[in-house]
């Protein structure tokens, strides 16, 4: 028929992770479903979503040996920590070099991007209390049985 459309083809996860080496980002296979993307000491893991976009199943952060650690805001000063426990100061470059993989990852891979991520680096924790362990053992009125 003349006026037949073509039915949209579906893609792989394996197909966004070529669209992503296209853009210069290296891509390596983790575990099942799951990719580890780099670029220049920045990298993100992401997800598998049949049917869907690939979703980011650990957001962007420093490459520090084989671990990838993440933003932490203290309120005074942002950090980078691993898995492990490694933390290091964020400095300006880095943290202009994290925004700039995100966005470009969105872009590659066409994932919508959010008007509050556009603005800037989003952390993945928040830390503002200065104290440490401030609510471990503390119970709070509400949690305690009494009797009347």
């Amino acid at each position: 028929m003349f006026f037949r459309r073509e039915k949209p083809r579906q893609l792989t996860f394996q197909d966004y992770l070529t669209k992503a080496e296209k853009q210069h980002f290296v891509t390596e296979k983790t575990i099942a479903g799951h990719a580890k993307v780099s670029r220049g000491g920045v990298a993100a893991i992401l997800e598998d979503v049949p049917g869907q976009h690939p979703k980011v199943a650990e957001r962007a952060g420093l490459e520090m040996g084989p671990e990838i650690a993440s933003l932490v805001d203290g309120g005074f000063q942002k950090f980078f920590q691993t898995p492990s426990g490694k933390r290091k100061p964020a400095q300006a470059t880095e943290l202009k070099a994290v925004h700039e993989f995100q966005e470009d990852l969105r872009e590659a891979l066409g994932i919508p991007s959010l008007y509050n991520e556009s603005l800037g680096t989003v952390s993945n924790l928040y830390l503002y209390d200065r104290v440490d362990d401030r609510d471990a053992g503390i119970t709070h009125p509400w949690t305690v049985k009494t009797e009347l």
